[in-house]
């Protein structure tokens, strides 16, 4: 029962992580998946702390990372990149003041081994939104990178498209965060990216090959935890990354 969920969460999660690291990586901005996935960290503690759910605290901790960013980047002008480097090592740093010794381990690489029907549930629906959401402002939000001007002349509301371009990287990095832990979360919006960029002729085909080579990652990873016992967040990594070694020889 405990496998038939993980692999039902680990594949919508992959699915979602890989769709909108299409969109990502198009903006180059597949790595940003890192410094969000560290700031996971205090509230992964937390949560272990007080018991309530790891993808909570890592949300409520990244959005709130988000905020300090755009605060400061506004406060100092400083450039971003800079700035995200200063709040993920603060909230790292933060991390390991309060969290368990035991329970490092599995905040930085994840654990699938405690799982409920309504979590998995939940996990299933934000996914979709995830999903639904990065479909609806997929192409507006490659004409915004082309030209802000282009799409404001066609009647796109641009502060609104890339709210919710944020809302759903937060949410996937939170969501991500209970797989593969945050210390790898960059890693399942990009690989599967990159993989589906190499094997791609067109954008539907790029977008619609990072949704299904994320959700395969993740599936194959937690087949190989239930076989191995190795921790199910590096097999679905190691896995992305033998799908991405594969794809170089068919390179288009």
């Amino acid at each position: 029962m405990k496998l038939v969920l993980a692999l039902i969460m680990g594949s919508f999660i992959g699915a979602a992580a890989g769709y909108l690291g299409t969109l990502m990586l198009s903006k180059r901005m597949a790595l940003v998946a890192g410094p969000l996935g560290h700031l996971t960290l205090p509230g992964i503690a937390l949560a272990f702390l007080f018991g309530f759910d790891v993808s909570i605290g890592a949300f409520v901790f990244v959005v709130l990372g988000i905020i300090l960013i755009w605060l400061f980047e506004i406060r100092t002008k400083l450039p971003m990149e800079a700035l995200t480097a200063v709040v993920f090592a603060i909230g790292v740093a933060i991390t390991f003041l309060f969290i368990p010794e035991e329970k490092t381990i599995p905040a930085l690489i994840g654990d699938i081994s405690q799982l409920s029907p309504n979590v998995v549930i939940v996990t299933v629906i934000l996914s979709l939104f995830i999903i639904f959401a990065t479909k609806k402002f997929y192409k507006k939000v490659i004409l915004v990178e082309i030209s802000e001007d282009i799409a404001k002349a066609e009647g796109i509301n641009v502060k609104k498209n890339n709210l919710l371009y944020l809302l759903c990287i937060a949410l996937v990095v939170s969501l991500g965060a209970r797989i593969v832990g945050g210390l790898m979360t960059a890693a399942i919006v990009a690989i599967p990216a990159c993989t589906s960029r190499n094997i791609s002729k067109n954008i539907f085909q790029y977008s619609l090959g990072g949704l299904i080579l994320g959700s395969l990652s993740c599936i194959m990873g937690i087949l190989a935890f239930n076989f191995t016992g190795f921790p199910a967040g590096l097999l679905i990594i190691l896995s992305s990354a033998f799908l991405f070694l594969i794809s170089l020889f068919f390179k288009r």
